[in-house]
């Protein structure tokens, strides 16, 4: 699978190393150093113009990983020259920009995977499993926090720039949770939100506060923060038979684990088992395979863009019904 990689920087200097052996051809960086240096190690051309890339004939799938403002374009032209492309969350900086790629996709039948990778975490895929096979009985509700501990400048970054990245915390951290709960329990309405700027100098917001419902009244209560000071993932996952708590992605996240609550007959404190995971975080090698199986069996992607669609519908209706400030 001839690959080339658009955004040299962490992520997809990520993407890349996900890669089989020999499989990254090209690279595209608006800093053609950053590009140089991903290529390098990888033996692949670098160029600066990300349309090097998609027009070009010797590339089966593109990896788009750039500032919000260019995925969706990005995106299109790829599919449009015959590509088949793994582009990151949260695919677009608004549902209208996402609108054109998706009757494209559907035009051509090209394979475009969202990269929500947290998906992929070994604890989530346990989670998937356990719930799949009816260990927590059925879903009442998600319950879920993910922060960041800021940094010097953070409020001077890109993710906070709206024109570029298309709002503030909530496009960035949060849109994780709601794919998560989506993931979960089904699509999700917007009940209730709130974004805030409540420490950065920022115009955008730096916490989000998500009250989403399914149909059938399951509820997903979520909190996005840019001001935890300690960088926090913690989700819950409640059935009508227990609990499955997930927390950590690693590094500075702190370990991953997985806990299992499983409720007794008799009620009382539950039976608890729990997994943990130290080891590196594998969940870009796992979704990049997860891609590759795809495109070679030309059927959907785990994450479609209907799906990052759903994620900033919910996204819109908040920013449209709350102001940041």
């Amino acid at each position: 699978m001839r690959t080339g990689v658009i955004g040299c920087g962490v992520v997809g200097a990520k993407r890349a190393e996900a890669l089989g052996e020999g499989m990254l051809v090209a690279c595209a960086d608006s800093d053609l150093a950053r590009a140089q240096a991903l290529a390098g190690r990888h033996h692949a051309r670098a160029t600066v113009d990300w349309r090097d890339l998609t027009d070009a004939t010797d590339l089966d799938l593109v990896v788009i990983a750039t500032s919000h403002d260019q995925l969706a374009r990005i995106t299109l032209a790829a599919v449009k020259a015959g590509k088949h492309v793994l582009v990151e969350k949260p695919a677009a900086r608004n549902a209208a920009e996402l609108a054109p790629v998706i009757a494209e996709v559907d035009r051509c039948g090209a394979v475009v995977h969202v990269g929500f990778n947290h998906r992929y975490h070994r604890a989530f895929r346990k989670a998937r499993e356990l719930v799949d096979g009816g260990a927590v009985g059925p879903l009442m509700f998600v319950r879920a926090r993910y922060g960041h501990g800021g940094r010097l400048g953070y409020e001077r970054e890109w993710r906070f720039d709206q024109a570029v990245s298309g709002g503030g915390e909530l496009i960035d951290q949060g849109v994780h949770l709601i794919d998560l709960a989506r993931w979960f329990l089904g699509d999700l309405r917007t009940v209730g939100g709130a974004v805030r700027t409540y420490y950065w100098d920022t115009a955008c917001d730096d916490n989000a506060f998500l009250h989403l419902e399914t149909e059938t009244r399951q509820v997903a209560w979520l909190h996005a923060s840019a001001t935890e000071w300690k960088n926090t993932f913690s989700m819950e996952i409640y059935g009508k038979e227990g609990k499955l708590h997930i927390e950590g992605l690693g590094g500075s996240y702190g370990t991953e684990r997985l806990t299992w609550y499983r409720m007794l007959r008799t009620m009382g404190p539950p039976e608890t088992t729990a997994w943990e995971f130290p080891m590196r975080d594998d969940s870009w090698a796992v979704e990049t395979a997860a891609v590759l199986e795809a495109v070679r069996e030309r059927r959907p992607p785990g994450v479609s863009l209907r799906d990052a669609l759903a994620t900033l519908e919910v996204v819109g209706q908040v920013y449209g019904g709350s102001a940041a400030c």
